[in-house]
Parts: structure tokens; sequence; C-alpha cells
């Protein structure tokens, strides 16, 4: 299993991102998959996730703000986050449940 990210970068404040995640190894549509985050002196943390059927569920504090979809012809889950706060600010991972198998992660920081 093979998960790489992309789209982190500095952003200020209310600005947007678009971090997406791609698949390798796995029979992507059949499953579940998420986005985590860690902020500096935290734990990681469930962000959102989206299952096989498209249904999502995500974190009370990004409820509103972010959104998450799959493509799954292009293997790829995608986290679309706007109103971004410097709260936000955090290495952000995909995170594939059934096999336990994280990406490498991207940096998203929210300037002030």
């Amino acid at each position: 299993v093979q998960l790489v990210e992309s789209g982190g970068g500095l952003v200020q404040a209310g600005g947007s991102l678009r971090l997406s995640c791609a698949a390798s190894g796995i029979w992507f549509d059949i499953f579940t998959m998420e986005w985590h985050r860690q902020a500096p002196g935290k734990q990681r943390e469930l962000v959102a996730s989206i299952t096989s059927g498209g249904s999502t569920n995500y974190a009370d504090s990004v409820k509103g703000r972010f959104a998450i979809s799959r493509d799954n012809a292009k293997n790829t889950v995608s986290l679309q986050m706007n109103g971004l706060k410097p709260e936000d600010t955090a290495v952000y991972y995909c995170y594939f449940p059934s096999g336990a198998a994280w990406g490498q992660g991207t940096q998203v920081t929210v300037s002030s």
C-alpha cells in the first residue's frame, strides 16, 4: 500500500487549500479512507472520513469548513479546506484504516 499526499502549504487565515492523496496497491473503491492531522505537541486526530459509498464524517472543529471527497476512478481522496484558522496548522496525513497504512504527511500552516 502506498499513499502519497500533496497540496499542503502556507496560507493566511480565512484562506483555502486542497489536499490530495493518491493511493496505490489497494482495491481503493471498496474501502473507507480518512484524513488525520497532528499539530505540534498534540496527539494525531481524525479530521474526516469517507466510506466506499461516499458517506462522510467530520471532526466538530472542521464541520462546515472542510469537505472530504473521493474519485474512485483515479484512486484519490481529497480534503478541501476553507475558512482556515491558525489552529488548523498541522501535518495532515492520509490514512487507510483497513490496512493501517499512513501517507508521509503534508504540512499545512495557517498564519494569522
